[in-house]
């Protein structure tokens, strides 16, 4: 019998968003941290939480401009702001790890700069360790609910920033 080992949860928390302003909020306090410049931040939830939402919130806060398109079909969409390298990937169509080796998505990873990850289970055992892990959830009233856990130092400092 193999034991799994799962990645160990430094902090979690827990926060309510009521409307998007609030998520659009969130992503200007995340982007103002330091640490977010070579950070790993993995995004789940199911269709419609508002993955994509954020993410767009935190590109634009990170000075991006532009058309900001989810890159559920290219996998990857990479992004320049103020000297920063952003990777955003969507593996909800991933299907085979062999993907990864051939996209050069490994390199990707290795170099500096912030990556973005939705739908990341997709990509389960080819993906690094992520520094924070951020759970959209729909609660009944169309509120958004978010459960973020960091997994690292890094992912610690950007919790902080999150409260």
């Amino acid at each position: 019998m193999t034991l799994q080992s799962h990645p160990p949860i430094l902090e979690s928390r827990l926060f309510h968003w009521p409307t998007e302003d609030d998520a659009a909020a969130c992503a200007q306090r995340l982007a103002g941290c330091g640490a977010l410049r070579d950070a790993f931040v993995e995004l789940h939830g199911p269709l419609g939480a508002g993955k994509t939402t954020f993410v767009r919130h935190l590109l634009r806060a990170l000075g991006v401009t532009g058309r900001i398109k989810s890159p559920s079909y290219a996998v990857l969409e990479p992004h320049e702001a103020r000297g920063l390298t952003i990777s955003h990937f969507d593996f909800y169509r991933f299907e085979d790890p062999r993907e990864w080796e051939d996209a050069g998505f490994r390199d990707v990873f290795a170099g500096p700069g912030l990556k973005l990850a939705e739908w990341p289970e997709k990509a389960a055992g080819v993906l690094p360790l992520a520094d924070l892990v951020l759970t959209l959830r729909i609660c009944d009233d169309d509120s958004r609910e978010l459960q973020a856990q960091a997994q690292s130092a890094r992912g610690l400092q950007l919790l902080e920033v999150l409260a």
